[in-house]
């Protein structure tokens, strides 16, 4: 049985997260509620980080960060546009790889200067729970600006799609 399918639906699922939570993001106050739309900004900005990253592993290319966040927090519009590029990125590279692909061992190097090595399915793997993690930081930082965050769960997004 191919893991590809599950893996793609994963991603799906990934990007369909993204983008609900953006907007709420978006939508805090700049003024009242700058603190809590930094805080959150930051958090997603590391998702972002780590996505390439790890898009430079699956690929065994340079990536070009030292750290697993920027020192700067960049403006979350921006951020936005590039975490759905990204996104899009990852299902396209996904959908394009071989179930020998999926399953081949990659060495990498963390930004620590540690050694790493994980097949291209676990790397992916990393990436959808990781990004599920801390969306769900996001959204406790949502509700505690009075927000409330969106249902981020697989089956919800299932009963969604088309």
């Amino acid at each position: 049985m191919s893991i590809k399918p599950l893996l793609l639906k994963l991603i799906a699922f990934k990007t369909w997260a993204n983008d609900d939570l953006f907007p709420l993001v978006l939508g805090l106050n700049k003024d009242s509620q700058a603190q809590e739309r930094h805080n959150a900004t930051r958090v997603l900005n590391h998702i972002y980080v780590v996505d390439k990253i790890f898009h430079g592993n699956l690929q065994r290319q340079a990536h070009g960060y030292s750290g697993l966040n920027t020192p700067e927090t960049p403006a979350l519009d921006d951020l936005f546009r590039a975490q759905q590029a990204a996104d899009q990125w990852l299902d396209r590279y996904v959908d394009g790889l071989s179930d020998a692909e999926l399953a081949e061992a990659v060495d990498f190097t963390f930004v620590d200067s540690k050694s790493g090595r994980m097949t291209r399915a676990e790397m992916l793997m990393h990436l959808i729970t990781h990004g599920g993690y801390h969306r769900g930081a996001v959204g406790r930082i949502l509700f505690q600006a009075g927000v409330q965050p969106p249902p981020e769960t697989l089956t919800t997004f299932m009963h969604r799609a088309p």
